[in-house]
């Protein structure tokens, strides 16, 4: 796809960071946008920025783990517009670093629900609307901690492997469609992580996430929106951005266990460094 004048595209989670970039650089290239976010005020927000660039917008407020509301906003979509031709499944949530056994387990389900089922339901109920298209794309955020497993980060890690494993699944579900599956690892961006996590009042009084932010996410949310429209263009089913992203992906999969541990004792000696580091 290499023309997105016109263009049908949905995005959730559009209230800051790659969510809000995607749809300004799409309303810039003359598409059309569904837009969501589960807040209503930084929704309203990213609107008033996409209007600026004169592009057509539906929007509503809605939490992306409720299959109800997935299902009703594809309806919606679909009637506004008349057809869809990209989704991108974007929303997504963080949590704080906690082991296994100590961390609040409701807070882990919630994490599954946004991150994963969110993605799962948007693309359940966009799929039969976008295989209806010449051409079409479906779009679901990962993250490069859905590529290799990062201590103390377990729901997170855990709901993004979940989300590039659905994303391999369809790339061989659908190969002989017109729809082409893209599954986006982002490196360290600087979005609002910190206060998009479960935990945002809690992980406040402590110093780790502004360090971990300052120290890990270098990379801007309009950086990241123009490595995933080129992925589009180019039909590429895997989207790494930043250079740890390749790297890190080279290393795990051809050496799955060393480089596991390689990268967590690279993080370990940064927060180490900062005085962050957590004990059992």
């Amino acid at each position: 796809m290499k023309d997105f004048k016109n263009k049908v595209i949905v995005i959730t989670g559009v209230g800051s960071g790659i969510g809000r970039a995607l749809a300004i650089a799409f309303a810039k290239s003359g598409a059309k946008l569904a837009l969501n976010d589960f807040k209503a005020a930084s929704l309203n927000e990213t609107c008033a920025l996409v209007k600026k660039e004169g592009a057509e917008i539906f929007e509503t407020s809605f939490d992306v783990s409720s299959r109800e509301a997935v299902a009703k906003f594809a309806d919606e979509v679909v009637k506004h517009f008349g057809r869809v031709d990209i989704v991108i499944n974007n929303a997504g949530i963080g949590l704080g670093d906690y082991f296994v056994h100590e961390v609040d387990l409701n807070l882990f389900e919630r994490v599954m629900q946004i991150n994963f089922y969110g993605v799962l339901y948007g693309s359940h109920y966009f799929i039969p609307h976008l295989l209806k298209q010449p051409e079409s794309a479906l779009v679901n955020i990962s993250s490069v901690f859905g590529l290799t497993g990062i201590g103390k980060s377990g729901a997170y890690c855990a709901s993004k492997f979940a989300v590039h494993g659905l994303n391999q699944c369809m790339w061989n579900e659908y190969a002989d469609t017109n729809m082409t599956v893209h599954s986006v690892h982002p490196g360290g961006i600087n979005t609002n992580i910190t206060q998009n996590s479960l935990d945002y009042k809690s992980v406040t009084d402590t110093k780790l996430h502004d360090a971990f932010q300052k120290e890990f996410l270098k990379l801007t949310p309009d950086y990241a929106a123009s490595v995933i429209i080129e992925g589009i263009k180019k039909k590429k089913k895997k989207i790494l951005i930043g250079a740890e992203a390749g790297q890190l992906d080279f290393t795990t999969r051809f050496f799955p266990l060393w480089g596991n541990g390689f990268i967590n004792k690279m993080i370990k000696q940064k927060l180490e460094a900062l005085g962050l580091e957590k004990k059992v």
